[in-house]
């Protein structure tokens, strides 16, 4: 690691790159939305320039590293470069649950009437006030775990229910993946000790544990989702399909950037790019899957169990 005491990086093309990609990416996907026959195929190349400015950037920054041109200052750089990143994305799920705690505790008693908003008294007779089922329901239709309702149209007014929801039963795939995600985070605590202490191998197994682990979490989660739509549960089932599948997706996708990072990182390890006193590439992606670990737990009680 370099001595001096502040370092200034030179000048590199990856972040036009970075930007052209990105930007070509989100041109396609906006057309892609809006019917446009070329879409898809702008979207895809943006994709591939992201990526390539991916591998080439952080190669670059690899092969610094490993070369020893870094300092002290540049480590607390990256240190709270990622500090802020994680910030970032607590913030990113902080305004999904929100959006979800104002559904479910002031939106839907609004919508049954309920005493603390005097504009929406009783808007149907048929409506039941269950944050699960989120439709028009009989009166005195009782809310049964694990039931698939039927949904009926309101006279009244002619609109139609979304398709049924079904509720997700939290004990079982639900509390699976929780202990799966739980173990690896206690299987990565083990491989950074591991690390520190310069057994090798041991890393390298504890790594692997975690990348299956996770890998388990991804394979559950698709067949709770295969499940889910076949039970009626979709996006297009009110609120509490759409809270649900927004929540989960990101997290999904949360996990799945996480196992790829998890692979790198045991490639590196193999490469040897780390040791005890300078291995912040492997706390990085450590601080982010433990970050993802907590925001399941999150999910699993707000979610699934309340």
């Amino acid at each position: 690691m370099s001595e001096q005491e502040y370092y200034v990086p030179n000048g590199t093309y990856w972040p036009i790159i970075g930007s052209i990609g990105i930007a070509t990416l989100f041109i396609g996907f906006a057309n892609q939305m809006h019917g446009v026959s070329w879409g898809g195929s702008v979207m895809a190349l943006g994709f591939a320039i992201t990526v390539f400015m991916m591998f080439g950037w952080f190669g670059q920054v690899v092969n610094e590293s490993t070369n020893g041109i870094y300092n002290k200052q540049v480590d607390r750089s990256f240190r709270w470069g990622m500090s802020w990143f994680i910030f970032s994305e607590v913030m990113f799920f902080a305004a999904f649950f929100g959006a979800l705690f104002y559904a479910r505790a002031l939106s839907v008693p609004w919508l049954g009437g309920a005493d603390n908003n005097i504009f929406t008294p009783d808007l149907w007779n048929a409506f039941s006030a269950s944050w699960h089922q989120m439709a028009f329901l009989a009166p005195g239709t009782e809310l049964q775990s694990g039931t698939l309702m039927s949904f009926p149209e309101v006279p009244a007014t002619g609109i139609e229910t979304a398709t049924p929801a079904m509720v997700v039963d939290p004990w079982g795939l639900p509390a699976l993946n929780t202990a799966l995600l739980l173990a690896s985070g206690v299987t990565l605590t083990f491989a950074h000790h591991a690390l520190r202490a310069g057994h090798r191998n041991q890393i390298v197994g504890w790594l692997v544990a975690t990348i299956a682990l996770g890998a388990a979490f991804l394979g559950f989660q698709i067949m709770e989702y295969g499940h889910a739509y076949q039970d009626g549960l979709k996006l297009t089932s009110g609120i509490y399909g759409s809270t649900f599948y927004m929540l989960t997706g990101f997290h999904g996708f949360h996990v799945t950037v996480g196992v790829i990072m998890l692979t790198v990182i045991l490639y590196r390890v193999q490469k040897g790019h780390f040791n005890a006193d300078n291995h912040f590439g492997f706390e990085g992606v450590a601080w982010y899957w433990h970050f993802v670990d907590v925001v399941w737990l999150g999910l699993f009680v707000f979610v699934y169990w309340l």
